[in-house]
């Protein structure tokens, strides 16, 4: 199939629908630094493209049998305002694409939306932006299905997001969701783990290991120094206050971390993740990944218990690899001269990869 990618980012859906054998046709993207990743990481020469999609008129819309779009989350999400998708000036522009879709004769019309979008969708405003997206679908012609997924299934990232797809009526399109594999609702991926881990990798690109560093032998258990700025850089002594206190535990060394649980505490050992964002808090539960992340963000507020016991800060090709990009991707996005601020925040904002390659390989035209 033929497919134009919208809402674009560093490109999570354009690899995913590439692997299960799909070609774009097409993509938007406003972001001059996503915009500058997108191009080092995909062979987009003479592809069509535009940086606004307000400003976009549909019959300069190359023709496609899927528009695949995550539009922005940030009036829905837990950790935005959450001025619903039809007020928020950000997530309303979901209406701008289905506004193109209406701009269209039926015949031009793509025959699958593939939407993302976070969990919340579902629930904000007691679920009526949720009635509101499916009535919009059926008024332009398309049926649609959706499911909750957890990357954690593909990756070790606990990354639960809502997919929708749309079929438009009239046209023989395959149902996807539920998505089965092994007698089970899943979605596995054979040469990953699903452990987040310190090993250092066996080959470049591989899902069998995350973490990057060498390890090293313990002799001793040494003071675990933490600096909330950098992390064991400078000799700095700071303590990040999530962290209360480590020992060892069945010659397991273990590192207590602050939530809001009966004990008071959840237990890290190493190749754990450790979620650090607002530290002080009283209310925060799951700040422990056991084996896996917690969600990437944009933020990129995560640690990882090593091999010889100190705490440092994800890096932001870790980042890539839990969201299933290869490290050539990630690669190219750093040689074109991204920081790491946008490096962190494109790994957040964008989807996980083996998700899209498992929904798009059951997407068909009969």
């Amino acid at each position: 199939m033929k497919f134009l990618d919208l809402f674009a980012g560093i490109g999570g859906f354009h690899l995913g629908m590439e692997q299960a054998g799909h070609q774009c046709v097409g993509w938007i993207e406003w972001d001059k630094f996503a915009r500058q990743s997108y191009q080092a990481i995909h062979d987009v020469e003479g592809i069509w493209n535009a940086s606004d999609i307000r400003t976009v008129r549909a019959n300069e819309l190359p023709q496609a049998d899927c528009w695949c779009f995550g539009f922005p989350c940030q009036d829905i999400s837990v950790a935005g305002k959450q001025k619903g998708f039809t007020a928020g000036k950000r997530s309303s522009l979901f209406f701008t694409v289905t506004g193109l879709i209406r701009d269209l004769e039926e015949k031009n019309r793509p025959s699958y939306l593939l939407i993302e979008n976070v969990k919340n969708l579902l629930s904000i405003n007691r679920g009526f932006d949720f009635l509101k997206l499916q009535i919009e679908l059926d008024e332009i012609g398309y049926d649609c299905e959706w499911d909750v997924l957890d990357s954690a299934e593909v990756v070790p990232q606990h990354r639960e997001r809502i997919f929708i797809v749309g079929h438009l009526r009239g046209r023989r399109t395959q149902q996807v969701f539920p998505i089965i594999q092994s007698d089970r609702q899943a979605i596995s991926r054979s040469d990953a783990t699903n452990t987040l881990t310190t090993r250092y990798g066996e080959a470049q690109g591989a899902g069998s290991y995350i973490a990057e560093g060498q390890p090293q032998k313990i002799k001793s258990a040494p003071k675990i120094i933490v600096n909330p700025h950098g992390f064991n850089k400078g000799g700095v002594k700071s303590i990040v206050p999530t962290v209360t206190a480590g020992s060892f535990k069945d010659n397991t060394f273990v590192l207590k971390v602050r939530e809001a649980t009966k004990s008071g505490h959840d237990v890290a050992t190493i190749g754990d993740s450790i979620n650090f964002a607002q530290p002080n808090s009283k209310t925060r539960r799951g700040r422990v990944g056991h084996g896996v992340a917690n969600t990437i963000t944009a933020g990129m507020e995560q640690a990882t218990l090593t091999d010889d016991l100190k705490i440092r800060k994800l890096t932001p090709l870790e980042c890539w690899r839990l969201q299933g990009f290869p490290d050539w991707a990630f690669n190219r996005a750093k040689q074109a001269g991204l920081s790491d601020s946008q490096l962190y925040k494109q790994a957040g904002n964008s989807v996980t990869v083996p998700v899209i390659k498992v929904i798009a390989e059951k997407m068909k035209i009969s």
